[in-house]
């Protein structure tokens, strides 16, 4: 299955269709006097559910009709696309089930389950073979891919259209890679509305296919580690999102789970601001250097992190 990215007049529909479920987040300054350039955050963890997430769910659902949508909704997710689909599905007032790793965080766990969610806990491997296969067997519903499809992707770029907006001499946007959709949603919206921005993807070493599926052109498997840096990262990557990537990104940048713990601790300290680790991922790149610009975007993808795991960060530890 061939899923294409979204063009400005469908990101431009997703803007107005995920009106009342989305909020448009801030875009404010990262408070470090000494900082390589301008860094300014995308504050995607303000969102109701603390996830940029909210917006692809959003206009996935809204794009399909009653009837597709009248047996429920189903998705696979290590934590916000489910917490999103669950949010949207009860506003809606169908049924909603999702398929996690065994390595899910318990906070992600609670928020679906508070939603109304019905959860199933699988191997990651299992999880990763539901992606695939876009269904799960013994459950009936329309399945909400988190990533591969156009409607998510197209929910994503509206974060693109804000950023320009804000800041419309931007050079580069940093945004987590999971799956791609978040990255080549904005891509897609930037490449409309501002071809000379560059955006790159940011993985957390230990669980960075993407990196070297770029520089292979073929999706490479790597050895996954997880980490408390769960809101992105897996073995290997989509042929379709490798494709998408090659085609809208700049590249991708790798950091460490020790320096994405020090950037959420910083966050919270210099700007008050709670980001779960994925959502930290892209000012650790941003504050090492390596991206040669003067006015750099992070997006702060998301703020779901456990109270124990935070505890830690900000007792200087690394989970």
């Amino acid at each position: 299955m061939i899923v294409a990215a979204p063009g400005l007049d469908r990101i431009q529909m997703a803007r107005q269709a995920i009106l009342g479920a989305a909020v448009r987040t801030p875009l404010m300054p990262l408070n470090v006097i000494d900082a390589p350039a301008s860094i300014h955050l995308k504050l995607e963890n303000l969102q109701p559910i603390g996830s940029f997430k909210i917006r692809a769910a959003a206009f996935a659902m809204a794009s399909r009709s009653s009837a597709e949508l009248s047996r429920g909704v189903l998705t696979a997710s290590a934590g916000n696309m489910g917490l999103a689909v669950a949010w949207e599905a009860r506003r809606r007032g169908i049924p909603c089930t999702v398929v996690v790793p065994d390595t899910s965080p318990q906070r992600k766990l609670d928020g679906m389950r508070q939603f109304g969610a019905r959860i199933i806990s699988v191997s990651f491997d299992e999880w990763w073979a539901t992606l695939g296969a876009r269904s799960y067997e013994g459950v009936d519903g329309l399945f909400i891919h988190p990533f591969d499809d156009e409607a998510v992707m197209a929910g994503d770029g509206t974060i693109g259209i804000e950023i320009v907006e804000e800041l419309p001499d931007v050079e580069v946007v940093l945004v987590p890679w999971g799956g791609g959709g978040l990255s080549t949603g904005i891509a897609s919206a930037l490449r409309a509305v501002k071809p000379d921005c560059r955006v790159f993807a940011v993985e957390v070493d230990g669980a960075a296919p993407l990196h070297p599926s770029l520089a292979a052109g073929t999706p490479v498997a790597v050895d996954y580690h997880p980490s408390f840096v769960d809101g992105i990262g897996s073995k290997t990557v989509f042929p379709n999102m490798l494709r998408l990537a090659q085609e809208l990104l700049a590249g991708s940048l790798v950091t460490t789970a020790a320096e994405t713990a020090r950037c959420v601790r910083m966050l919270v300290e210099r700007n008050r601001v709670v980001a779960e680790g994925a959502g930290a991922a892209a000012v650790a790149v941003a504050l090492s250097g390596s991206v040669e610009a003067d006015r750099i975007v992070c997006v702060v993808s998301g703020g779901n992190i456990d109270g124990h795991k935070l505890a830690r960060i900000l007792e200087g530890d690394t989970p």
